[in-house]
């Protein structure tokens, strides 16, 4: 694709730049603002080193620009740094597990977009990334490497969902992409209230309150201001209903800027996952990739309903960029709807409603299997022996409250778990307060364990867990299952021996 080597755009150095300047700010408002007129020789030297570290990085991403470069043919991307001491590293396409784009307010004014080419590989350079690529470019891109070595579908028409509200023809046909999901009004103001998302409000009030206070001392006033409201119940209920209110509008405004554009579509060898209206990120990975299907409720979302699905993959970022992390099926979608998107988008994986639960000896090990947080809590408690709402004994009300909610939490656990695997899939169901429905295909589970404690040998019970390539790698177990049950789940992953390919060396 690219014959020669080849610097990464511009931008790059603006983009790392304004990176320093958010990481920088906390020191100017201290250094230059706050202790303005300061004779301190502390802060003398302070914004001396300062402005030394300043020059120094900016120096440094100069520097890393002019120094860096990529290359990519049709196999592999070819990475090079180093102005000194050059290195190259080479990365497959086959490596690859998913793309993740993210296209921010600055990325729009300049008409680029970030991509990230994640890979299943642990070190730190796992992932290939373009913080500041022309769109065009991303797309040929993205195209170039999910074309390499794949074949064509036989026909590019898009196909639409019946179960579909019409929309318009230029969003709803984009390439040979079928669009499963896209959630409406009515969907977004249950999302909003099912997401809490009305309260985060209150905690940035109450944040920029202390921040203001410790920057122009202020807590005087706000305090006088408080004892007046509280005294005037007219006052104080008129301010009452303006923050509900206030907070309802965030809640929904907020919902509406992350989930407003949300698509889920798929093409014959991907899926796609698209959100965010000022902030646009998509998601992107093939089907072969997918590792296992991760199905979640809150009890909230239980008592509506609702789940969230999560697709499971051995791609991710390393650099704690939570924002691209995108890799749910919509988090609000009803039962019913989650499973048809799931067997739409992934015909190959089945989820089913037929489950085995435990045996009831399984019970009483989790009722009086010790609680190490209870024990532990307790103690501090009794040692301490805190006044609550001026009870001096409250200290043995709340170690009974921690107490109950534990056992609650087991018996839900137990009640909720259950279990199945059959053919070629796997499928566990656990949580006490929130649930989690795992289900994976036996050719991507990578190792399987089988284990027992002293209690499970005289009841006949055991455990069982499997691992999957992800990242980090995915442990799922199940606790205190009958032991036969075990012996039949070894036996059935010696199986998978007759459906792994082993690609031979030319």
């Amino acid at each position: 694709m690219t014959e020669s080597k080849q610097r990464y755009h511009p931008l790059l150095i603006l983009f790392h730049l304004w990176r320093l300047l958010k990481n920088s700010i906390v020191f100017v408002i201290y250094l230059f603002v706050i202790k303005f007129g300061s004779d301190s020789t502390f802060i003398k030297y302070g914004r001396i080193i300062f402005f030394l570290l300043i020059g120094i990085s900016i120096i440094s991403i100069v520097v890393k620009w002019f120094s860096h470069k990529y290359k990519v043919d049709d196999t592999s991307f070819h990475l090079y740094k180093g102005l000194f001491a050059k290195s190259e590293r080479t990365i497959p396409f086959s490596k690859i597990q998913n793309v993740n784009r993210r296209t921010t307010v600055i990325h729009r004014i300049f008409n680029v977009t970030s991509i990230k080419f994640e890979t299943g590989m642990s070190d730190s350079d796992a992932t290939v990334a373009f913080e500041a690529i022309p769109k065009k470019e991303a797309d040929h891109l993205e195209e170039h490497i999910t074309n390499t070595g794949v074949d064509e579908p036989s026909t590019n028409q898009a196909v639409s969902d019946p179960d579909m509200p019409p929309q318009d023809s230029k969003e709803a046909v984009v390439s040979n992409r079928r669009i499963h999901f896209k959630p409406t009004k009515k969907e977004l103001i249950k999302a909003s209230f099912t997401s809490f998302s009305f309260l985060v409000l209150i905690p940035i009030i109450i944040s920029a309150y202390f921040k203001l206070t410790e920057i122009f001392h202020v807590g005087k006033k706000v305090e006088g201001l408080f004892l007046q409201i509280t005294h005037s119940w007219w006052l104080l209920t008129i301010i009452v209903i303006v923050m509900l209110f206030a907070s309802v509008i965030f809640g929904f405004a907020k919902t509406f800027l992350t989930y407003g554009k949300y698509e889920i579509a798929s093409s014959e060898e991907q899926i796609f996952i698209t959100k965010g209206i000022v902030e646009e990120t998509t998601f992107t990975i093939s089907k072969d990739k997918v590792q296992a299907i991760e199905m979640t409720q809150s009890l909230m979302k239980r008592l509506l309903g609702l789940v969230e699905v999560k697709l499971i993959s051995a791609g991710g970022s390393n650099d704690g960029d939570e924002e691209m992390e995108i890799n749910s099926l919509y988090p609000f979608l009803p039962i019913e709807q989650a499973r048809k998107i799931i067997s739409e988008i992934l015909p190959s994986y089945e989820v089913t409603e037929e489950m085995t639960r435990l045996p009831g000896k399984s019970l009483w090990v989790r009722l009086f299997r010790p609680s190490w947080l209870w024990i532990f809590s307790t103690g501090l408690l009794f040692y301490f022996k805190p006044a609550v709402l001026g009870i001096t004994q409250a200290w043995w009300i709340l170690s009974i409250g921690l107490l109950l909610s534990i056992v609650v939490s087991r018996l839900l656990d137990f009640f909720h778990t259950s279990y199945t695997f059959n053919h070629h899939f796997i499928q566990f169901q656990t949580g006490g307060f929130t649930t989690s429905l795992f289900t994976s295909k036996r050719d991507k589970i990578m190792e399987v364990k089988i284990s027992r404690n002293i209690v499970q040998r005289m009841l006949g019970l055991a455990s069982i867990e499997t691992v999957n390539r992800a990242k980090p790698v995915r442990h799922t177990a199940l606790h205190d299952v009958p032991v036969q049950l075990g012996e039949r789940f070894y036996t059935w992953y010696k199986k998978r021996e007759n459906e792994i390919k082993i690609e031979s060396k030319q």
